[in-house]
Order: structure tokens, then sequence, then C-alpha cells
């Protein structure tokens, strides 16, 4: 179960910056997740300065 960003999401980075994965990128409205390629590992959702990382 991948982990998704929601629409609260501030656009800074600090999610990417942690993921050990990769599985993040920039989207058109706020960072998105692959879920694919994410690991579940949770790293993203310890760093969102306003809590818009979960768990899906």
């Amino acid at each position: 179960m991948a982990y998704v960003i929601s629409d609260e999401c501030i656009s800074c980075g600090a999610c990417a910056a942690q993921c050990p994965a990769e599985a993040i990128s920039e989207g058109d409205a706020h960072f998105e997740i692959n879920p694919d390629a994410c690991l579940d590992c949770g790293a993203c959702a310890d760093q969102c300065p306003v809590e818009a990382i979960s768990a899906e």
C-alpha cells in the first residue's frame, strides 16, 4: 500500500529529499508519489511539515 500526498501539500520538497526510492516528483498541483516505486517506508510522511502525506 503506497503513501499518497493530499492537496494540502505546499510543494516544499522535503518529502522528495527523504525518499530512498526516489518515488516522489513535482506534479502539476503538488508533489506526487509513484505508487509502483514507493517502498511504504514512511520517510516522506515523517518529513512533511503540513502532514499532507498518509498511507493509502
